[in-house]
């Protein structure tokens, strides 16, 4: 004679079953995570770049006198780009101060003709990545914890990592938004 199923035996059954399931689901998805994460790229650093169409010192300028690095970098506060100074700012103070320099001749010509000047780009991000300058100074963030200590140097080279890691630390390090949105545009 055979008997029914024993609903006691089941249940064990369906539990044993769904904590085999539960623990092979949070493997997959580990290792599925694990690979989906960007790998630990390190950055060699500091990286030089070309040089600058017209030498010019943050350690003289920022450093010796104390500039606040808006004074140059306008719209850091209300916008996504730090902005570079029109030679016109720059003859504000060039037109006394140096005036005779070869250095100030070359601003002096670009400004006499409404030129910008070609600077070459010290930190940047891939086009599929938005930075905004402004929601960063304005949370508080220094210009130093990104760009390093420029007002130290003569001449700027890349110290500090603009890797997805990097601004990932920073971002959980300081409770920012985490979504992938925040700082990629998607559907691009």
């Amino acid at each position: 004679m055979r008997l029914g199923p024993n609903p006691a035996r089941m249940r064990i059954r369906r539990i044993c079953f769904l904590i085999i399931f539960v623990a092979f689901c949070s493997i997959c998805f580990a290792q599925i995570q694990e690979k989906a994460a960007p790998p630990d790229h390190k950055e060699v650093l500091p990286k030089s770049v070309a040089p600058q169409p017209i030498a010019f010192s943050h350690k003289l300028h920022a450093g010796k006198m104390s500039m606040s690095c808006q004074f140059c970098h306008t719209g850091v506060t209300e916008g996504d780009d730090a902005g570079l100074p029109a030679p016109e700012l720059c003859m504000s103070c060039h037109s006394t101060v140096k005036k005779d320099s070869s250095e100030i001749a070359k601003l002096r010509a670009a400004s006499e003709k409404g030129e910008r000047i070609a600077w070459v780009p010290v930190y940047r991000v891939p086009d599929f990545v938005f930075f905004g300058h402004a929601p960063h100074v304005n949370a508080g963030i220094e210009c130093v914890q990104c760009h390093g200590p420029v007002a130290t140097r003569d001449v700027l080279q890349k110290e500090i990592s603009t890797s997805m890691n990097t601004c990932r630390d920073c971002h959980r390090e300081r409770k920012a938004p985490m979504s992938c949105a925040s700082c990629h545009q998607l559907g691009y």
